[in-house]
């Protein structure tokens, strides 16, 4: 394969909140151990749109600052074909050119408590692609760099059109449902079907429920949500969703509630539904903190709270998921914009009201 690879590219380039620009910028140098990627898709996650508008964490009384680190290449959801290898990356990442890839969202440091201890995702550098340029500039590019601390992921040719686009956030998908410890016959309801909990229900439906339960404010997004294996559907702008769950499940709740929407609101309704001894998954990128009694989560009914972070060892799940056809990311995938139309691209995924997932294709 004869690649030129040229010394300019396209890049959605964050600058600060509500600073992201189409910029020229030069190609990633590649150095030892590191892979250059030609992007094939990105898409542009909740987590993107919520950065861009200067999503802050909270801990505490305390506002931490914005979580990107300006400037750097937007996007973590991202896959494409090798086109350069460094010194050593071959070997190292069992990797040749034209192999299609893509690579987990977190660059770990290797070196800190949480690295050595096998808890990788948890890093405490916590560098990941799309947000800190120090190591991990993003996917919404022409070309990406990975460098030889990144763990990469062959994707199979099985996995077709823009499909590698919906793996990150799949292997999040998995981690979450794990997470929460479905058993045969429970309950489960997902609050939030954008594109991640719309996977969720998918991976949810595999673990044969007793009853699938989909909350949103959407209708397309209920829609699809119906299609893909809920056995109902909830808009709690028109459905009161204790009532009806109350009423399915013989005024018990739900035994499993898993939240993807980052919206308070939700958190409440789910610690409403639940039944005694019932378990919370929270996954989510809040904007703003959530208030809330907490006897009911210990005096009341001693819930299982987890929170679930990333995609630790998920990806090999995630992609033969998709390879075997048992998760489908066609449905989810509504929309493509080139690079030159981010702002747009960036607007409909904001809206939500008529696209699911949104990618960019440089």
């Amino acid at each position: 394969m004869d690649v030129r690879i040229p010394k300019k590219m396209k890049a959605v380039v964050c600058h600060g909140p509500h600073d992201y620009r189409l910029e020229e910028i030069p190609v990633p140098q590649v150095g030892d151990g590191d892979v250059l990627v030609k992007v094939k898709a990105c898409g542009i996650c909740a987590g993107d749109v919520k950065s861009r508008a200067g999503a802050s964490m909270f801990w505490g009384d305390e506002i931490q600052p914005p979580y990107n680190k300006p400037p750097v290449v937007a996007g973590h959801e991202f896959f494409g074909t090798v086109v350069a290898l460094g010194k050593g990356a071959k070997e190292k990442h069992g990797l040749d050119i034209e192999d299609t890839v893509t690579a987990e969202q977190i660059v770990p440091c290797g070196k800190c408590r949480f690295c050595r201890n096998g808890s990788y995702w948890m890093c405490e550098v916590h560098n990941i692609h799309g947000f800190q340029r120090e190591v991990a500039d993003g996917g919404m590019a022409e070309y990406v760099r990975l460098s030889d601390r990144d763990i990469i992921h062959k994707v199979p040719e099985s996995i077709t059109g823009y499909n590698g686009a919906i793996i990150e956030p799949l292997a999040c998908a998995v981690h979450s449902v794990e997470r929460a410890q479905i058993r045969f016959g429970d309950v489960v309801v997902i609050g939030g079907l954008g594109p991640i909990g719309l996977l969720k229900l998918q991976l949810a439906r595999l673990k044969n429920p007793g009853l699938l339960i989909g909350i949103d404010l959407r209708e397309k997004r209920l829609e699809l949500g119906k299609e893909l294996g809920a056995d109902i559907v909830l808009n709690p702008l028109e459905d009161d969703v204790k009532q009806r769950v109350m009423e399915v499940t013989d005024g018990y709740g739900c035994d499993v509630y898993i939240h993807n929407t980052g919206n308070p609101k939700g958190v409440i309704q789910g610690l409403q539904i639940l039944r005694k001894l019932g378990t919370f998954v929270e996954f989510s990128v809040f904007t703003e903190p959530t208030t809330v009694d907490w006897s009911i989560i210990g005096d009341r009914k001693e819930l299982n709270i987890y929170g679930a972070h990333l995609s630790p060892y998920t990806y090999p799940i995630a992609i033969d998921f998709l390879a075997k056809g048992l998760v489908k990311g066609e449905p989810i995938i509504t929309h493509s914009f080139p690079l030159e139309q981010w702002e747009e691209a960036f607007t409909m995924a904001e809206e939500g009201t008529e696209s699911i997932k949104v990618v960019l294709v440089p």
